[in-house]
């Protein structure tokens, strides 16, 4: 049965909604933007899109009180929440770019590309292939799917359970992750086509928790 509630887009001025917005009504999906923390308690389900530095996408958040909103939704309402770049960097705790703490939602660290490969540069950017290491709720394990890149940091778990997907850019780097509600992807979606929508697809039909 499709589901006929909004994603909830998390606006809080970083992100690239337009774009998103258009890839969830290309699957036939409906998006709402919202900052207000009220709506984002009370959303099945969230996205939360970013772009730019680590420090200046948390304090976004806090300077709204959008982080409280968003993890009162995750950890007491259930509700489903999918990171997009810098929007999955800010799930974790911390980060070498900058010195705010992150969401906290996923236990692990965000680190810099050490690229020893000189024919490879930072940032990363361009299409790349993700590997599923598990079928989860976003990715099935044994498909091939390219999708787009820009970024110069990525997340490193301290749970490897918490994995769904890496990529290999010189070395093998997290590109997914997921555990329970809460998810996350590196690479952009939104400009990735096919895959992408397929992606947004499976996230709006996933029922709700």
């Amino acid at each position: 049965m499709k589901n006929k509630s909004p994603l909830l887009v998390i606006d809080s001025g970083i992100g690239n909604l337009a774009s998103v917005a258009n890839m969830i009504r290309k699957i036939g999906g409906e998006a709402k933007f919202s900052s207000s923390p009220d709506e984002i308690r009370q959303a099945q389900k969230l996205i939360l899109p970013g772009v730019g530095s680590y420090d200046v996408g948390i304090n976004a958040l806090r300077e709204r009180s959008l982080d409280i909103a968003v993890k009162t939704a995750v950890k007491e309402n259930g509700s489903m929440l999918l990171g997009i770049c810098l929007g999955m960097q800010l799930l974790f705790e911390s980060s070498e770019e900058g010195n705010q703490p992150g969401l906290g939602l996923i236990q692990g660290h965000v680190r810099s590309f050490q690229l020893s490969e000189q024919s490879l540069r930072v940032p990363h950017m361009g299409w790349n292939v993700v590997r599923p290491k598990w079928t989860s709720k976003l990715l099935n394990v044994g498909d091939e799917q390219r999708f787009y890149f820009v970024h110069s940091f990525h997340a490193d778990c301290t749970n490897a359970e918490d994995v769904s997907a890496t990529t290999l850019y010189g070395y093998d780097f997290v590109s997914a992750v997921e555990r329970g509600n809460v998810m996350g992807v590196q690479f952009h979606p939104e400009k990735s086509h096919r895959f992408g929508m397929a992606l947004f697809k499976r996230f709006w039909e996933l029922p709700p928790c």
